[in-house]
């Protein structure tokens, strides 16, 4: 579904000075604030904490025991062929996508044994869903009749922000208790969605994932099938981007930290900027893109009085983060069996939540699994609860994995690397309401985020993408210049003649 752009002058030549623009936050929503922005003249100067870009889809260099120089990163991210405000951005410096490859499946296993896969569905709705009841072992046609099919409606007809209206009061578990959703299909398949967020599903929002059902099954013909990066993400698609960026204008600074921000002396505000060799300056803008996660936010925020209104900083402040979640990275010295798929979901087994053999896509770990005849195997735990360590959960994660995929119990771990992190925004019951927007009291400032509220059916990577849009698309707006395009699967259920049919609240 297209939303057409504002119109407005071309660019942004007709203003007395070429308005200059502090994006904050070098991630996904940043990336997409900055290229559409310089793309309409701007002078864009992006500013990133870490030594890298991409965020929370970042990487970054590590030396293995063995001298070889890999990259590690946050984790496994599925770029879902629904994502087109991403991909779009992708391609404005890879017009082919060729950084990305495509998955062949995703398998989803339960330590009871029941299997699911969306390999060889139609993508065309309601056929999708159809094939996959005709073939699921956990999800049957006598499901299908047990379904309380007036409260399930919301499944099928899904509007944004209306769904949010109706079932944001609800959790996800409570909902799909309501519909009476057969348990070893929610462990399948809800589950594994919900805690895609990082969030049990009695954390997440009964809309979200209810929106979720729709975006990815049956409100679009994409299907469940996605891509990957086809390299390590700096190399495959922030390097490209990068240097799209630059052939733009923007002056990309990374390793620095905006410290607060104020009113300027020249222009609308002063940013206030540390770098680790050169010390503090001061930076004048005339807008800025927060586009940081809520952590940083929340700092700068502290740092920085004048900024807002106390209702909106309120707002930003009563945001919550998910529960932790862990990455361990491993290079085996043996290959797991050669018909282990390059990404497994898995539920039934303590923490892990899914499996991945990175050799089977990419390049540099296929490289040194040829080169050491092994493996490098990626495994995620989401949802953590309480206070783990790495070394509380390794043990179990490993003994989960020797359960899954057995021959990995007799590897020897050649290297290994763990990230916990507690940085995700989460998308509590009740939370939709007070979630900010792009805008915020002072025309002259953003967000930009994951978290930020878009009223669209668009999730994880792909809301950030469409949120950076969205920022630039308010500041161009007020300099009467041309907004950009933005693109969604539909922001309705296919079926309308069900509309009718479904519960009031």
């Amino acid at each position: 579904m297209l939303h057409p752009a504002r119109g407005g002058r071309p660019d942004v030549g007709h203003l007395p000075h070429r308005p200059r623009v502090a994006i904050i936050g070098g991630g996904i929503a940043g990336l997409s604030a900055a290229a559409c922005l310089a793309e309409r003249g701007a002078d864009v100067r992006l500013l990133e904490r870490e030594h890298y870009l991409g965020g929370r889809v970042g990487g970054w260099q590590t030396e293995l025991v063995d001298g070889h120089l890999a990259t590690m990163n946050r984790g496994f991210h599925a770029f879902f062929r629904q994502y087109y405000n991403l991909r779009n951005l992708l391609r404005r410096a890879d017009p082919e996508l060729a950084g990305l490859v495509g998955m062949s499946d995703y398998p989803l296993v339960h330590s009871a044994g029941y299997r699911d896969t969306f390999a060889g569905l139609p993508r065309t709705p309601p056929l999708n869903a159809l094939a996959f009841v005709a073939r699921s072992p956990t999800f049957t046609w006598r499901d299908v009749t047990r379904l309380r099919t007036r409260a399930a409606l919301p499944l099928a007809h899904v509007s944004v922000p209306g769904t949010y209206e109706q079932l944001d009061h609800l959790d996800a578990a409570s909902f799909l208790d309501r519909i009476g959703f057969p348990k070893a299909a929610q462990h399948l398949a809800f589950e594994v969605f919900s805690r895609s967020f990082f969030a049990d599903p009695g954390e997440l929002s009964a809309a979200e994932l209810v929106t979720m059902f729709h975006i990815y099954f049956l409100g679009s013909n994409e299907g469940l099938l996605f891509d990957v990066a086809a390299d390590c993400f700096p190399r495959s698609l922030w390097h490209p981007l990068q240097c799209y960026l630059h052939r733009q204008g923007v002056h990309i600074h990374t390793g620095t930290t905006v410290e607060s921000m104020g009113p300027g002396r020249h222009r609308r505000f002063s940013v206030q900027l540390a770098h680790p060799q050169s010390g503090r300056e001061a930076l004048d803008v005339d807008a800025a893109v927060l586009a940081t996660d809520l952590a940083g936010l929340r700092t700068l925020l502290q740092n920085s009085p004048q900024l807002g209104d106390s209702a909106w900083r309120r707002r930003i402040a009563g945001l919550r983060s998910a529960p932790p979640f862990l990455v361990s990275r491993l290079w085996l010295d043996r290959p797991v069996r050669h018909e282990r798929p390059g990404f497994l979901g898995t539920s039934g087994y303590g923490p892990l939540d899914n499996v991945s053999v990175l050799e089977r896509y990419e390049r540099s770990a296929s490289e040194w699994a040829r080169r050491r005849a092994g493996s490098v195997i990626e495994l995620h735990s989401y949802a953590l609860a309480g206070s783990p360590t790495v070394d509380e959960l390794r043990p179990r994660v490993l003994a989960e994995l020797h359960r899954v995929y057995p021959e990995t119990a007799r590897a020897t771990i050649v290297d290994e690397r763990h990230e916990l992190r507690a940085d995700c925004p989460l998308f509590p019951p009740d939370g939709f309401r007070e979630r900010p927007g792009v805008a915020t009291p002072d025309a002259n400032l953003v967000l930009a985020g994951d978290f930020v509220r878009v009223d669209l059916p668009v999730a994880l990577m792909e809301r950030a993408a469409t949120a950076g849009m969205c920022a630039a698309n308010e500041l161009l707006a007020g300099w009467d210049t041309r907004g950009h395009a933005l693109w969604s699967v539909p922001d309705q259920g296919r079926f309308a003649a069900l509309r009718k049919l479904e519960p009031t609240r």
